[in-house]
């Protein structure tokens, strides 16, 4: 097994971990904003290449922030533009290893070098929020984080 399967194998192991202790403390509260603060908190101190963790909340047409650990962020996000609003735009998981190289990104922190942003859905299916994670490094996630980003964005409403 070479250095990187065993890094991807850890890597999801630790995503195991998290969604497993996430529905561990959510069995005591169904409140999303209470289980998105816990799950921003949780992220940012398990996983060392997260510079910023945290949520936009869908609100009315505005992306709004929501619980985050982190430096400060755009408390919202301009309409259309950037990761966050192609994310809710798709529906999809948007993996981005260079920020400067994605057309309309917004720069709330210039340390930020690349992103993960995952939809967060609630009962009926629809995009209500985004679960947001930067890196000050460069290529800094790859599926592996999408798969355990996407799971631990599932638990919010489930």
């Amino acid at each position: 097994m070479s250095t990187t399967d065993d890094a991807t194998r850890k890597l999801a192991a630790r995503y195991e971990r998290i969604a497993d202790q996430l529905r561990e403390l959510y069995a005591k509260v169904a409140d999303p904003e209470s289980r998105m603060a816990t799950a921003a908190a949780v992220l940012h101190a398990k996983m060392p290449h997260f510079f910023w963790t945290g949520f936009y909340r869908l609100q009315g047409e505005d992306l709004l922030v929501g619980p985050y650990q982190g430096p400060l962020a755009c408390m919202v996000l301009e309409r259309g533009k950037g990761v966050c609003w192609a994310a809710v735009r798709s529906g999809e998981a948007q993996l981005v290893p260079d920020v400067h190289a994605f057309a309309g990104h917004i720069a709330c922190d210039s340390r930020s070098r690349s992103e993960v942003v995952v939809p967060v859905r609630d009962a009926a299916g629809a995009v209500v929020a985004v679960l947001d994670v930067d890196s000050d490094k460069l290529d800094a996630f790859d599926p592996v984080d999408v798969e355990g980003l996407s799971a631990v964005a599932a638990l919010i409403y489930g």
